[in-house]
C-alpha cells in the first residue's frame, strides 16, 4: 500500500488502495454519510465515511477542524456531476476503511486560507496561517528559487564559505545589532549588515570564487519590502571585470526564470548609465515597463519671464522638465489635484500642465492656467520637444534637480499604474557608471555603494570635485525595483585610504574600524569584484506579493517585533550582570 498525499491522488489511483496524512479542512454530514476534507500542501482530497463501517464511522463523527489524521482507503471514481473543477484531485475520493485521530486540535482562531485575517493575528499564530495555499506556495518557491541558484554557483566551480554572525562594525549606512560580550568585559560584537569585508578577504586568501545565501542584519526602519534580519545571495570573485559579473549574473537569471518560473526563451537586459537614468526617469531604479520620460526643456523657456521658470533658468542646480502622458486629457480636475499632492510630498511647490486637444491650433486646441505666459512659439517648440499628440497633457516641474527628480519619479509611477499603461512581463535593467560620492543630509560626501567601490581611474581621486567621480558599481533593477547591487573593489591600500580620507574617517576611526582590513590589502590582494541580492525582495517580486513578509517562514512586525514568540523580550538582571549590563530609563 503506497501512501499519496492529497494532490497526488487522480483518475489513474481508481481502485488502488492507498494510505494518506494530513489536516482536516472541513467536515460535513449528509444524510448518514460523514465527508472530509483532508488538506497538506499538495492540496485537497475528499474523504467518504459510510455508516455501515462502525468503529472507522464513530471517530469520523468526532472529528473537528485541524484534526491530524492518518487514513486508510480506496480511490473511488465520484459520481456524475459531483465532479470539483477546483481542486486536483476533485474527480475522485476515498473510500475510508481506517481512520485514527493522530492529534486534536484546538477550535482555530481563525480559517484556513481566509484572505481577510488581520496580518497581525495571521503572524501570532503564524504556524497556522503557514498551512495556507498561499504561505505553502511562497516558503516551498523560495526553497526552489535558492536550490536553483546554489546548483549554479557550483557547477560554476563558486565556493560556498559562511563567513561570521558576530563580528565588528559595518559601514553599511544603517545601525548595527550588538551583542555584548560576556567574556570581554564592556565590549560588543556586532551582526553583521553584509559580509563584505569578509568576502573581499577570502579574495585576498585565494578562495577566486565565493559565493553565500547569507544572513545579514539591520537595525533599520521597516517598510513593506524590509525586515531586520533579511537573506542575501552574497558573491565575489577574483581577476575580474564588469562586464564578466553582468554575464555571470544574467545567465543566472535565465537559470532562474526556467527552473522556478517556467518561463523558457531569452531574457532581455538592457543597460543604461547612471546619468541616463536620471536624466530621462529622475531616479536610478526605473521600471522599463513605463513608457512615460521626462525631458529637459530649459533651453527652450530662457526667454520666459515666468516666476515659476525664471527663478530656475540661471541655477545650474535646478532643471526644468516637461512630462508627456498620452491621452493625459483624460484626466479630471481632482486627479490633477491628486498628482499635485503627491509631488508636494516631495517639497515640489506644484504641478503645472497644459492640455492639448488639437495640437494644429494653439489658440483653442491647448487649455492650461499657465498658457497666458508661454508665447505660442514656444508652446509649440514644447510640443515638438516632447513629441505630444491630440489627446495629451504636458506635465512640467521646475526647482532644484533633486526636487525634480524625485517627485517628478514619483508621478512616473503613479501615472503608470492608474492608467494602466505598463506593458506585461519582466523588464530587466542595468544601471552603470554610479557617481563614486554623493552628499548626506548634512553636505558632507558618503558612498552612494559602500566605500570599498572602485572608481574608473584612481588619479580621479585627486579630482577637486569629487561628485564628479565615476565608480565600478552596478544595480540590477527588475520591473523598477533594485533587486541586486555590486562593484569592482579597490584592491589597492593607498586607494583604499585615499576613500577613506575623502570621506573624512580619521586615522584612529580607521585603524579600529577597518585596521585588520587594510592590513589584508597590503599582502598582494588580487582585483576582484561582486554583487549581493536580497533574496526576500526577489522572491517578493517573482510571486507578485505586497508584502516581504509573506516570503519569509518567520517574519518581524514592522515595529521589528515577533507577535508569535513575543520577541524582543527582556531578561533577567543575573543575565545582564553577566554581560556587565545594566539598563537606563531612556529621557523624556
Amino acid at each position: 500500500m503506497k501512501r499519496y498525499y492529497c494532490g497526488q491522488i487522480n483518475d489513474k489511483n481508481v481502485n488502488e488502495k492507498i494510505k494518506t496524512y494530513g489536516w482536516v479542512s472541513k467536515r460535513r454530514d449528509h444524510g448518514g454519510i460523514i465527508f472530509i476534507d483532508l488538506r497538506d500542501h499538495t492540496g485537497i482530497l475528499q474523504l467518504v465515511f459510510n455508516p455501515d463501517d462502525k468503529d472507522v464511522f464513530k471517530i469520523a463523527e468526532s472529528i473537528r477542524s485541524e484534526y491530524v489524521i492518518y487514513v486508510e482507503g480506496i480511490v473511488n471514481k465520484r459520481l456524475e456531476g459531483a465532479d470539483n473543477k477546483d481542486i486536483p484531485s476533485g474527480s475522485i475520493e476515498i473510500i475510508a476503511s481506517k481512520l485514527d485521530i493522530l492529534n486534536k486540535s484546538e477550535n482555530p482562531p481563525f480559517k484556513i486560507n481566509d484572505s481577510d485575517v488581520n496580518e497581525d493575528q495571521r503572524l501570532q499564530y503564524r504556524y497556522l496561517d503557514m498551512r495556507s495555499d498561499a504561505m505553502q506556495k511562497n516558503i516551498r518557491f523560495r526553497s526552489k528559487l535558492i536550490a536553483s541558484i546554489r546548483e549554479y554557483f557550483l557547477d560554476q566551480d563558486f565556493v560556498e564559505i559562511e563567513t561570521p554572525i558576530l563580528t565588528k562594525t559595518t559601514p553599511e549606512g544603517a545601525r548595527d545589532y550588538l551583542v555584548p560580550s560576556r567574556l570581554h568585559e564592556k565590549q560588543f560584537f556586532a551582526l553583521p549588515q553584509s559580509p563584505q569585508l569578509f568576502k573581499q578577504t577570502l579574495m585576498i586568501g585565494g578562495v577566486d570564487k565565493y559565493f553565500q545565501i547569507a544572513k545579514c542584519f539591520r537595525d533599520e526602519d521597516l517598510r513593506s519590502d524590509r525586515q531586520p534580519e533579511f537573506t542575501q545571495l552574497d558573491i565575489e570573485l577574483s581577476f575580474v571585470k564588469e562586464k564578466d559579473i553582468i554575464c555571470l549574473i544574467e545567465n543566472l537569471f535565465t537559470k532562474i526564470f526556467t527552473d522556478v518560473m517556467k518561463l523558457n526563451g531569452k531574457l532581455v537586459f538592457e543597460r543604461i548609465t547612471y546619468d541616463e537614468a536620471i536624466k530621462n526617469y529622475g531616479c536610478d531604479k526605473p521600471d522599463l515597463r513605463n513608457p512615460l520620460k521626462i525631458v529637459d526643456i530649459k533651453n527652450i523657456l530662457k526667454d520666459v519671464n515666468f516666476k515659476v521658470f525664471s527663478d530656475h533658468l540661471e541655477n545650474p542646480d535646478s532643471r526644468i522638465t516637461a512630462l508627456r502622458v498620452p491621452n493625459g486629457i483624460s484626466l479630471s480636475r481632482k486627479d490633477i489635484d491628486d498628482l499635485t499632492n503627491i509631488v508636494k510630498k516631495f517639497n515640489a511647490k506644484g504641478l503645472a500642465y497644459i492640455k492639448c486637444e488639437k495640437i494644429d491650433d494653439i489658440e483653442n486646441g491647448i487649455t492650461s492656467p499657465i498658457k497666458k505666459f508661454l508665447d505660442n512659439s514656444i508652446i509649440k517648440e514644447i510640443i515638438s520637444t516632447t513629441d505630444a499628440k491630440d489627446g495629451d497633457v504636458i506635465f512640467f516641474s521646475a526647482d532644484h534637480k533633486d526636487i525634480v527628480n524625485s517627485s517628478m519619479s514619483a508621478l512616473i509611477k503613479t501615472l503608470g499604474s492608474q492608467l494602466g499603461i505598463l506593458s506585461k512581463g519582466w523588464k530587466f535593467l542595468w544601471v552603470l557608471d554610479y557617481p563614486l560620492f554623493e552628499k548626506d543630509s548634512d553636505g558632507n560626501p558618503t558612498s552612494i555603494h559602500h566605500p570599498f567601490t572602485a572608481p574608473y581611474n584612481p588619479d580621479d581621486l585627486s579630482s577637486e570635485d569629487i561628485y564628479t567621480i565615476k565608480s565600478k558599481a552596478y544595480d540590477l533593477i527588475l520591473n523598477g525595483n533594485e533587486i541586486g547591487g555590486g562593484s569592482i573593489r579597490i584592491h589597492s591600500k593607498d586607494d583604499q585610504m585615499k576613500i577613506f580620507n575623502l570621506l573624512n574617517i580619521k586615522k584612529d576611526e580607521m585603524d579600529n574600524k577597518f585596521g585588520f582590513f587594510l592590513k589584508a590589502l597590503s599582502f598582494g590582494c588580487p582585483p576582484h569584484g561582486g554583487i549581493a541580492f536580497g533574496i526576500d525582495r526577489l522572491v517578493m517580486l517573482l510571486l507578485n506579493v505586497s508584502s516581504i513578509r509573506d516570503t519569509i517562514a518567520f517574519p518581524k512586525t514592522q515595529s521589528s517585533s515577533c507577535l508569535m514568540t513575543n520577541a524582543p523580550s527582556g531578561v533577567d538582571l543575573i543575565q545582564l550582570k553577566e554581560l556587565s549590563i545594566s539598563t537606563v530609563k531612556p529621557k523624556k
